[in-house]
């Protein structure tokens, strides 16, 4: 009797892992690791290829996340690669150019993002208009302003700024001469947005939002509200990924930040969040971050083609797409069971 207890419990575990959003990832982190720790050798499973892919990863990782918590909710968010190169700009021209105080200028940097996501929040709640086509707008606008800022004001599409040992060291340095302090930015803005997903009763309003908008405001959560806040959220993230970057190389200019807008959503995929919107974690986002570093990085290592980690990428995206809606269906299937 106790030992069909114990087997009944142990497929029960293994049920419930199996349903875990993150669980594909994880796999799927584990053979990519193993693969290029073979390929790449020593140098990869050490201190300088650690520090290569975390580095990556701490950057698209900082936007993936809320980019992530978008996705579950059912949104997306393309202006995020536009908000990177203005928030530098920004701060650039007012701590560099203009030499006012470096707090102001980060304060703007970060203030930018925000006004973004202000911005596409309000757009994709007061029309009916698809989220994606709100955000290529406004990325396509507010890389347009950038740029015509930066001729008029500066003269010039880069701007160079050398920030203060103190804000360099909290916001460009690099500890023991490899690792980049974005990585504890990363690390700091994962648990902050653990806790609001899965501790805090907003992250029930998130996975809500995702599956039926309708039903979700006739329960009484603030549906426009969260959207909007969601959006701002994801615009901060942007503008601080574009400040951590100007502080470390100390240079901002108007053409960077356009890889991020696919290479987040890859993440975020990769990681387990259902393209269609009510289900995701951010154990899972973080898992697909560092798999798309590692891959990022790994390629290099090994001395691969390049053209090699597009195909990886390829390959394991559509394996994601594919594996988010077969953990789906085993979890419809259990909870029907279950019901």
């Amino acid at each position: 009797m106790s030992m069909n207890r114990e087997g009944r419990s142990s497929r029960l575990s293994l049920g419930s892992l199996a349903r875990r959003p993150e669980a594909g990832s994880f796999v799927g982190l584990i053979l990519v690791y193993a693969l290029f720790a073979i390929l790449g050798g020593a140098v990869f499973v050490g201190a300088p290829g650690w520090s290569s892919w975390l580095n990556i990863a701490a950057e698209v990782g900082i936007v993936a996340l809320p980019v992530g918590l978008l996705m579950i909710a059912g949104e997306l968010d393309i202006s995020v690669g536009s908000v990177i190169p203005a928030s530098q700009m920004t701060t650039a021209i007012i701590a560099g150019y203009l030499g006012l105080p470096i707090v102001l200028g980060i304060a703007c940097g970060l203030g930018v993002g925000l006004l973004v996501g202000l911005v596409n929040g309000h757009l994709v709640t007061r029309t009916t208009i698809p989220s994606l086509i709100i955000t290529i707008g406004t990325m396509f606008a507010v890389m347009g302003l950038t740029l015509g800022f930066a001729v008029l004001i500066a003269g010039s599409t880069s701007v160079f700024l050398v920030p203060d040992p103190v804000t360099k060291t909290i916001l460009g340095t690099f500890l023991f001469g490899m690792f980049n302090v974005s990585i504890l930015w990363w690390l700091v803005f994962a648990t902050f947005v653990f806790l609001l997903l899965h501790v805090s009763p907003v992250g029930n309003w998130i996975f809500a939002l995702g599956g039926d908008r309708d039903s979700a405001r006739n329960a009484g959560i603030p549906t426009s509200r969260l959207t909007i806040g969601l959006y701002m959220l994801s615009g901060f993230a942007a503008a601080l990924v574009g400040i951590l970057q100007l502080m470390t190389y100390q240079n901002a200019q108007v053409a960077t930040g356009q890889s991020f807008i696919f290479n987040s959503i890859m993440c975020v995929v990769i990681g387990g969040v259902l393209l269609t919107g009510g289900a995701g974690s951010v154990i899972g986002i973080v898992i697909g971050t560092a798999t798309f570093a590692i891959v990022n990085q790994g390629i290099f290592f090994s001395g691969l083609d390049p053209n090699v980690g597009s195909v990886i990428i390829g390959v394991m995206l559509l394996a994601a797409v594919l594996s988010n809606d077969g953990f789906r269906a085993i979890a419809l299937k259990y909870s029907t069971r279950k019901g």
